[in-house]
């Protein structure tokens, strides 16, 4: 397992018009089944707060086999998203 330190910018809002936590890693692509580890962020804000912050962080890179189980999975997760189906209409 290989881990690497960044630096990273910390996103959290709960407001009425949007409720998102955004965690943007500096200077490392994120990929299939690597894991991110944020430290020092909180993990909640107050109702109509929105708070951005500096911080560092942990990438945990994914094995090869890691990254091929992500890829696979990710798509037998998507199929599961739609359904196709035709049903017999009737005629008004």
């Amino acid at each position: 397992m290989r881990r690497v330190e960044v630096p990273c910018t910390v996103d959290i809002e709960q407001t009425a018009d949007s409720l998102h936590a955004h965690v943007v890693p500096e200077g490392i692509e994120i990929q299939p089944g690597d894991r991110v580890l944020v430290h020092g962020a909180p993990s909640r804000v107050a109702f109509g707060d929105r708070l951005e912050l500096r911080c560092s962080a942990t990438v945990i890179r994914a094995t090869a086999l890691g990254r091929l189980w992500a890829q696979i999975s990710g798509l037998l997760e998507f199929t599961a998203l739609y359904e196709v189906g035709f049903e017999r209409r009737e005629a008004p």
